[in-house]
C-alpha cells in the first residue's frame, strides 16, 4: 500500500485548491510537497490579484471554462468565509476611434463565454464611471474584481489540513520512479533525503512543472510541456493618488502590446499600480532577476499616460516583479491550460498541469475540479 493516495507537488493557489478538494475525497491520505518554506512563494504571490471575468479566451477552451466557473466559485467562497474581495468591475478602454471595433469583438467573445453584465459604453459614460481616465469608449465588465489572494490561499490550506492533508514545506522533489500501483518520490529536506510513495500524483509545480514532468520520463518537447519564463513588473503610483480609481482600467490591446497591455490596478487599501509588462527571460546561476529595472520607467509612464492624463513621472516608483509560466516562446502565440492525465504515456494516475498562467488564480478551484475528474477517469 502506498503511503498516500495522492501526492500534490506545489503549494501555490492551484496546488492548494487541489489539496482542499482531494483531501475531502481521501481524508488523511493526501500529501502536499512544497520546495519553499510556505505557501504561494512564486507566481501565486506576485500578481495583480485580479479576478478575471473570462472575456479574452476562445470559447470552449479550458481557460474560458475554468475562468468563468472558477470566478463564481471564488466569489462565493470569499463571501462565505469573509475573505476580502473588491467587486469593483473593470473598464477596457479604447484610446482612439480605430480601437472601437475591438470593444465589440471583446463583447461578443465575453458573451459567448457566458460572462454576465458586459456592456460597451461611450466616452461620456466612461467619464462618469472613471472621471480621470481618457478614452473614446470602453467595455464595462462588472464581474471583474480584486481578491486578497493570500487569504484565499490560506483558506484553501486550512481546508486541506482540516481534512487531514499533510503539508510539508522545504521539501523538494528531486526524483520520481513509477512503481507498482503508484509512484515513489525522492524528496530532499535540508540535508535529509527520503522517499515517499503515492498511488496518484498531481504535478502542480508551477514554474517547475516541466522539470517534474521530465523526472517522470515525459518528453516535454514532444508533449508540448516546455515552459518559458516570462517576467512581468509593476510600478507603484504615488499614494497621493490612492483611491483615484474605483475600477480596474485596462487598455484595448494594441498590436505592439504583448499580453493585455499595461493596466491600472489597485489593492484592498486603495494603493495603485501599473503593470505588468511582458518580457521573456532566462534563468542565470542565481535564478531569474526579479528586480524592477529603472530603464522601464519611460515605457510605464507612456502606457500609463495613455489612460491617465494626470499621471506624472514622479508618481511612479518600482514595485515588484513576478514570473508567468508560458507554453509558447513568443508574446502573440496562444496556448490553453494543460491538465492531462498521463495514462496514454504509461503513467496512470499522474496528472500534469502546465502553462497555468493568468487566469490561473481566478480559475484555481475550477481547475481542481478538472483534476478530480481526470483522477476519477484514471
Amino acid at each position: 500500500m502506498s503511503d498516500y493516495e495522492v501526492a500534490i507537488v506545489g503549494a501555490g493557489v492551484v496546488g492548494l485548491a487541489c489539496a482542499a478538494r482531494l483531501a475531502a475525497r481521501w481524508p488523511g491520505r493526501v500529501l502536499v510537497l512544497e520546495r519553499h518554506e510556505g505557501i504561494c512563494r512564486e507566481a501565486s504571490s506576485r500578481n495583480s490579484e485580479v479576478v478575471h471575468a473570462g472575456i479574452y479566451y476562445p470559447t470552449g477552451s479550458l481557460k474560458a471554462l475554468t475562468c468563468v466557473r472558477g470566478r463564481r466559485m471564488l466569489v462565493k467562497r470569499c463571501r462565505d468565509l469573509g475573505i476580502p474581495l473588491l467587486a469593483c468591475g473593470k473598464v477596457i478602454v479604447a484610446s482612439a476611434a480605430d480601437q472601437l471595433p475591438a470593444l465589440e469583438e471583446l463583447l461578443a467573445q465575453g458573451r459567448a463565454n457566458d460572462v454576465e453584465g458586459l456592456e460597451v459604453i461611450d466616452a461620456e459614460r466612461l467619464r462618469q464611471l472613471e472621471p480621470g481616465t481618457r478614452g473614446v469608449g470602453a467595455l464595462w465588465s462588472p464581474a471583474s474584481a480584486v481578491v486578497d489572494s493570500h487569504q484565499l490561499a490560506a483558506s484553501l490550506e486550512a481546508e486541506a489540513a482540516h481534512h487531514g492533508a499533510d503539508l510539508v514545506f522545504g521539501a523538494e522533489v528531486v526524483g520520481v520512479e513509477p512503481a507498482d500501483g503508484g509512484y515513489g518520490l525522492t524528496v530532499t529536506q535540508g540535508e535529509e533525503t527520503t522517499t515517499v510513495s503515492a498511488a496518484r500524483v498531481v504535478n502542480a509545480a508551477g514554474l517547475g512543472a516541466d522539470t517534474l514532468s521530465t523526472m517522470v520520463g515525459i518528453d516535454i518537447d514532444g508533449a508540448g510541456y516546455r515552459q518559458y519564463a516570462c517576467k512581468g513588473t509593476w510600478w507603484s503610483i504615488a499614494p497621493r493618488h490612492n483611491h483615484r480609481l474605483s475600477r480596474l482600467v485596462y487598455p484595448v490591446g494594441r498590436a505592439e502590446d504583448p499580453g493585455l497591455g499595461i493596466h491600472g490596478c489597485f489593492d484592498a487599501a486603495g494603493g495603485m499600480r501599473l503593470g505588468p509588462d511582458f518580457v521573456f527571460v532566462e534563468a542565470g546561476d542565481d535564478g531569474v532577476d526579479l528586480s524592477v529595472p529603472e530603464a522601464a520607467r519611460a515605457k510605464f509612464l507612456a502606457a500609463g499616460q495613455r489612460l491617465f492624463p494626470w499621471l506624472e513621472a514622479e508618481d511612479l516608483s518600482p514595485d515588484m516583479a513576478g514570473l508567468r509560466a508560458k507554453l509558447v516562446p513568443a508574446p502573440k502565440q496562444w496556448r490553453d491550460f494543460v491538465v492531462a492525465e498521463e495514462s496514454a504515456r504509461g503513467l496512470p494516475g499522474w496528472v500534469t498541469l502546465v502553462g497555468i498562467e493568468s487566469p490561473g488564480l481566478t480559475a484555481a478551484m475550477a481547475l481542481a475540479e478538472v483534476v478530480g475528474q481526470r483522477l476519477s477517469s484514471s
